[in-house]
């Protein structure tokens, strides 16, 4: 009800103005992570098929990447779909095979990527994605591999573990042919074999969770070390431009100490 009585007297845009303004008055954070937590419990409370919550879910992302490039954040990386989340009932896992489908095949004809040179890359076990996704996937690929000013990164079919997990194979394999050193393994190279090398920095500054839930769930374990984290506590789909400027507000008040 407050929220309701708040929007009709236009609380929120002056609140979201100021805040904005603060916000460009300072270095806004180049990498941002968002785990896209809590679509099945909005559409559950709407008493809605989950379905629709991703659904919902994925048009909100649309916002959020113009939301981005006028905050001029150089990468963001979407935590849409583990590998644990293959577990859920075959209806949804097939509906949100179909949607991640349509908004990645909508990403082709997108001028916001291409004007923007964004490059796109999904990152995670792709080979456990249905084949129809697999090409639309290769195809968005190819066809932003050589944007360089943005990165939009969907980690789907993702997991941490299997994250390092697979780092660690390549490099067994590159040691066991003589083509590397295991002398010569260092966290550096390590890095140059995680799903996210493409990326001129691979940490994200600031790591924000929706939903209400405090934990990464797996999420860029090796690149969150030192990142800074938000919880909110706000479903995806009801995400707003106010939420996303408080948590970059909030990173830009903190203190980095990397450990030091």
């Amino acid at each position: 009800m407050l929220k309701t009585v708040l929007s009709a007297i236009g609380a929120y845009k002056l609140y979201e103005k100021w805040l904005w303004h603060q916000v460009k008055s300072n270095a806004s954070p180049e990498h941002i992570a968002i785990i896209l937590d809590g679509n099945r419990r909005w559409a559950s409370e709407k008493e809605l098929d989950p379905w629709l919550g991703h659904k919902e879910g994925a048009e909100k992302v649309e916002q959020l990447l113009d939301w981005c490039l006028k905050l001029n954040v150089k990468s963001i990386t979407l935590y849409a779909f583990s590998t644990e989340n293959f577990q859920r009932s075959r209806e949804e896992v097939d509906e949100i095979m179909k949607i991640a489908s349509e908004k990645l095949q909508k990403i082709l004809l997108d001028e916001r990527i291409h004007k923007n040179n964004v490059r796109v890359k999904v990152i995670g076990r792709i080979a456990l994605l249905p084949e129809h996704l697999q090409k639309i996937i290769a195809d968005v690929e190819k066809a932003t591999q050589n944007y360089d000013k943005h990165f939009l990164n969907i980690a789907f079919a993702y997991g941490g573990r299997a994250e390092i997990v697979d780092a660690a194979k390549k490099i067994a394999e590159k040691a066991q042919k003589k083509e590397l050193n295991p002398e010569d393994v260092d966290e550096k190279l390590f890095e140059r074999y995680l799903y996210t090398s493409h990326l001129p920095k691979q940490e994200p500054d600031l790591i924000i969770r929706t939903s209400g839930e405090e934990r990464l769930s797996g999420f860029l374990l090796w690149q969150s070390a030192y990142s800074e984290l938000c919880f909110l506590d706000v479903y995806w789909p009801d995400f707003r431009l106010i939420d996303l400027l408080r948590a970059v507000r909030t990173f830009q008040k903190r203190k980095r100490r990397f450990g030091a």
